[in-house]
């Protein structure tokens, strides 16, 4: 009767365990009953069965975990819950937009270095090396970048 409590105990512990490592983020009461349990199992036989008992069910207790963890990962029980979509989705706000270097335009926000400008009738982010430009003065294009624009005022 003593060997199948600490059995019980022993494999409760490693549930836990498993559900504290794999599905519960965090430390949560998953972990502790995991270690309460194996704790008291390991307790349990030293006390109760005797200290070879203890020393079988404490190598034993670290070597199922183990493999509990390795079979678990390699059951590829992980993959099933993931998620497997791509972002293929690209953020080009510069796409469509006909601009080119030298264009003039004006600020439509104040760019302190970063904010809107108007060129050729499209509104962009844009930005400037040093200077700060006041809202509506007028800007020209240094240089086109991936996101936004290089301008300096007129």
């Amino acid at each position: 009767m003593e060997i199948t409590i600490v059995l019980v105990l022993l494999l409760a512990g490693i549930a836990f365990l498993l559900l504290e490592l794999f599905l519960i983020p965090g430390l949560s009461l998953a972990g502790i009953a995991s270690v309460l349990l194996t704790g008291s199992a390991i307790y349990y036989a030293y006390t109760n069965i005797g200290s070879t008992a203890g020393h079988f069910t404490l190598m034993g207790g670290l070597l199922l975990s183990g493999i509990a963890v390795w079979v678990f990962l390699k059951s590829k029980a992980l993959e099933k819950m993931s998620l497997k979509t791509e972002i293929d989705g690209k953020n080009d706000p510069l796409a469509n937009v006909k601009i080119a270097v030298g264009d003039t335009g004006k600020a439509i926000s104040r760019l302190a270095p970063m904010g809107k400008v108007k060129v050729n009738g499209y509104t962009m982010e844009a930005k400037t090396n040093d200077d700060f430009v006041d809202e509506g003065s007028p800007i020209r294009i240094v240089e086109i970048l991936k996101t936004n624009v290089l301008v300096e005022r007129v």
